[in-house]
């Protein structure tokens, strides 16, 4: 029976540093492209961004000690700032504010509420990624207050969402949580 040779460290890196080379490359030529035909529309910096927020992704993941919450966390923020990039590119119509980031927020708090239901005993691991897209989530009413947005349902279903799981998960895991303290604490 022949199993499949696992990629050695070193071509692992080649491989991805080939692909990096290929990424920047392909970046400079969308500028110069975008500059050589379409050179009042911008559309190469959107399509540059896209490419680098795979490679935050790509890499991040790569490291394989990933706790799944900070991924979670890091991929939320990561969106947010993309669309947000995006929406301004294109003459910032406020859907990233009024649809993509409520979206996104709920997304991430809906994952975290799975990620605590199914290993709530290793609550204490997601704490402080889950503590910091609770906090996050509470953007939307900051935009809603200072009128950047005016469609505010989604935003108000994202914070409601995002409380309603920070509730649950400290109703699910104060035992544990308490333990931790006490056993990290000796309290």
């Amino acid at each position: 029976m022949l199993y499949p040779q696992k990629l050695s460290s070193k071509k692992s890196n080649l491989i991805i540093k080939s692909l990096l080379i290929v990424s920047i490359i392909i970046a400079i030529l969308l500028v110069i492209i975008n500059k050589l035909t379409t050179p009042e529309i911008h559309w190469a910096a959107l399509a540059n961004s896209g490419i680098i927020y795979t490679w935050l992704t790509v890499l991040y993941s790569i490291n394989k000690n990933t706790n799944i919450a900070a991924h979670v966390m890091i991929q939320t923020i990561a969106i947010s700032i993309l669309t947000t990039f995006i929406d301004y590119r294109i003459g910032f119509k406020g859907w990233s504010l009024e649809i993509a980031i409520p979206i996104i927020l709920i997304i991430a708090n809906v994952t975290m509420l799975i990620l605590t239901i199914v290993s709530h005993r290793k609550y204490i691991r997601y704490a402080i990624y889950q503590l910091i897209i609770c906090i996050f989530s509470l953007l939307p009413l900051y935009f809603i207050y200072e009128k950047f947005i005016y469609q505010n349902v989604l935003s108000y279903i994202a914070v409601g969402i995002s409380i309603l799981n920070f509730l649950i998960t400290i109703l699910l895991c104060a035992r544990d949580v308490k333990e931790v303290i006490i056993r990290k604490f000796h309290v």
